[in-house]
């Protein structure tokens, strides 16, 4: 898909009924991420859960990705692969998640901090996390993908972190990734103007060290390059005058981790 897709606002409500699952899933990730749970338990439970709602794990067989999260853990930047690896007390554990329903794609991703985490990680995280806010506030009617970027590229870089630039946010909704690239770095007034119909998964991946990464011989997992501590969160949001229209949301989540606390 060389051009973009203009999503009407009946196929804009589709979307969001497939972020919707995303965050609900999400949400039963986080029932059960617990210090001695193994990353491919998180995974089994992702896909029964969204096979249960009606819809189809969008990550799994996509490019040949063979599960359907995306699992990371500390270090990891994306794309970790879900396996024995054991959570710990201190972790940072991004987890990346799409469904397909009714023919819609949808798209989230939340770093959880398992218990007690370092200072300079929860530092990490809140301003990943403000970074997502920033960038979703400029993305609206009239702005254009440089304002997205420069949100997230000057609030992490002032804070003394890395932004990842090899990867970058996208298009998303009749495929999982789409034109047009959303990068989290860029200069104000510059890129494609953002309109009304455009439908973009906006996900800063932002490192505690240096902005370069590595990318590991399975194809898939990437690294922070000093092997320091990364967090990525991630939603998908429809174009709109004055405010943007968030589809995933975290609410799901954050009520049950607080229900765990």
């Amino acid at each position: 898909m060389s051009k973009v897709y203009y999503k009407s606002p009946e196929e804009v409500e589709l979307i969001r009924e497939s972020s919707l699952l995303v965050s609900k899933t999400l949400a039963e990730v986080a029932k059960i991420i617990a210090p001695g749970v193994t990353t491919m338990q998180l995974n089994k439970l992702a896909e029964t859960y969204i096979q249960d709602n009606g819809a189809i794990p969008a990550f799994l067989n996509y490019n040949g990705f063979p599960y359907s999260l995306c699992i990371s853990p500390n270090e990891q930047v994306v794309h970790g692969f879900p396996g024995d690896y054991v959570i710990q007390e201190g972790d940072l554990i991004s987890v990346d998640c799409g469904v397909i329903k009714n023919n819609f794609f949808g798209d989230s991703a939340y770093t959880f901090s398992i218990g007690e985490i370092s200072p300079e990680r929860q530092k990490l995280v809140d301003i990943t996390q403000e970074c997502l806010k920033r960038a979703i506030d400029k993305a609206v009617v009239g702005s254009r993908i440089g304002d997205v970027g420069f949100a997230v590229q000057s609030l992490a870089e002032e804070n003394g972190f890395g932004v990842v630039r090899e990867l970058v946010g996208h298009g998303v909704g009749v495929k999982l990734h789409e034109k047009p690239e959303v990068p989290n770095y860029g200069k104000r007034g510059t890129g494609m103007k953002l309109e009304e119909g455009m439908v973009i998964a906006i996900e800063p991946m932002i490192n505690a060290g240096t902005a370069n990464v590595k990318f590991w011989s399975d194809g898939w997992t990437v690294t922070s390059r000093d092997d320091s501590p990364s967090a990525h969160f991630e939603h998908t949001i429809a174009v709109k005058k004055g405010k943007a229209d968030v589809l995933s949301t975290f609410s799901f989540i954050e009520e049950v981790l607080k229900e765990k606390r």
